[in-house]
């Protein structure tokens, strides 16, 4: 295994593929809410919390997954400057020619 990342292909493809999972949890969550919301209500708001906070770490990790695959950044550092004298410019004003009445 090398250490070159994942194509952006490749990484969106996996990406959908968790949230769709997660997603259809969510759909199962929210159903199974509604079908025992009467005969079992402490099992029916746990399904809607679930339902409710599923999408939320769905993206909280597939973001999370992305900034790990991206690694280390290096230290910005800057580089040598080279001093340079500086020369104040005056504004000058820029006049088009003139034309003349007869041509």
């Amino acid at each position: 295994m090398t250490g070159a990342r994942t194509g952006l292909t490749q990484d969106v493809r996996g990406r959908q593929r968790r949230y769709l999972a997660a997603m259809l949890v969510r759909t199962v969550c929210v159903v199974l809410m509604a079908v025992t919301w009467n005969r079992w209500p402490v099992f029916a708001v746990c399904a809607l919390v679930g339902g409710v906070t599923i999408p939320y770490v769905a993206v909280v990790v597939a973001q999370a997954g992305w900034r790990q695959q991206r690694g280390v950044r290096p230290a910005l550092t800057r580089g040598h400057e080279e001093t340079a004298e500086r020369v104040l410019l005056e504004p000058t004003l820029i006049l088009p020619p003139e034309r003349n009445a007869a041509g």
